[in-house]
């Protein structure tokens, strides 16, 4: 009886790594697909090349500190992933069976919105994973972090920070307030719902100060 079950665990790891090497394998050649297309450079100067594009240095302190915070509170001691918030995430997941809750670091999502599209799967994940690691490797942490700020939605037709600040408070990125700078961080997560109701809105907002607070 107990051969049965030690050759029963034995072959569940074997198709689990099985399942998870052909994932890994998907993941790569979609990723070598995408960037074959249009290299990261490529895509990154296109990017810089919009009107709206703002530097890091000429948005306000609490806004970067804010962002940080609510999205990636490790974006500066990582390499591109967050382990810790990946294993953390498979956990919730397989609970849940769903893929509802992700771990994506700021860096992650950079290469989603430059590559690829909001669907939710295994071998997307893993093709993001390459872009940002590729990322990590091109651009600093702080580049990265002034992609991420030019590039995520706001809501209301509003793409980037500078229009985000413009749009909403009718000021430049480095002119916001410590409250309209934690109101714009915690917009991106569910634009259509923080920035259609005020108090969803301001509930989002209390939860990004709170995890400013949380990790200095």
């Amino acid at each position: 009886m107990k051969k049965l079950v030690l050759k029963i665990i034995l072959w569940i790891f074997i198709i689990i790594f099985i399942i998870c090497s052909i994932i890994l394998i998907l993941g790569y050649i979609k990723y070598k697909d995408a960037i074959d297309k249009k290299s990261i450079s490529n895509i990154v100067s296109e990017i810089k090349k919009n009107e709206n594009y703002v530097k890091i240095e000429n948005v306000s302190a609490d806004y970067k500190n804010a962002v940080v915070a609510i999205e990636d509170h490790r974006f500066y001691n990582h390499n591109g992933i967050d382990v810790l918030s990946i294993l953390r995430s498979t956990y919730v997941n397989l609970k849940r069976k769903s893929l509802d809750y992700g771990a994506s670091t700021i860096t992650q999502q950079v290469g989603r919105i430059m590559y690829f599209s909001q669907e939710k799967s295994p071998i997307r994940k893993i093709a993001e994973i390459f872009v940002a690691f590729d990322l990590e490797k091109k651009y600093s942490k702080d580049e990265i972090l002034e992609l991420y700020i030019n590039i995520i939605y706001f809501g209301n037709g509003y793409y980037g920070i500078k229009e985000a600040s413009e749009g909403y408070f009718n000021k430049r990125p480095d002119e916001l307030t410590f409250e309209e700078a934690t109101y714009l961080a915690g917009i991106p997560n569910a634009p259509s719902i923080y920035s259609e109701d005020d108090k969803l809105g301001e509930e989002r907002r209390l939860q990004v100060v709170e995890a400013m607070e949380k990790y200095k």
